[in-house]
């Protein structure tokens, strides 16, 4: 089950968390490339946690690893507020 919606953005382990709760692993299990299942988990979960945001595919694209997932959401300023 999601968490409040949070005013702050994710970081890494909040990445892991959320990925990790698709397949039921824990947070260490979760490997660094992402799956486009778990990609579409993960956004999901995204969207559960901060409210709605808008990504297209060439942003998705750069979302393929956990880094590449959290630079993409810090860069866009997901869960800080700002829109």
């Amino acid at each position: 089950m999601p968490g409040p919606i949070s005013q702050h953005g994710p970081d890494r382990s909040d990445v892991l968390e959320m990925l990790a709760s698709y397949g039921e692993r824990q947070p260490d299990q979760v490997p660094e490339t992402i799956s486009s299942l778990e990609l579409a988990w993960l956004l999901h979960q995204i969207e559960q946690r901060y409210g709605e945001f808008d990504v297209d595919d060439e942003t998705i694209a750069q979302m393929s690893t956990v880094t590449g997932a959290l630079d993409v959401l810090r860069s866009m300023g997901v869960g800080s507020g700002h829109d």
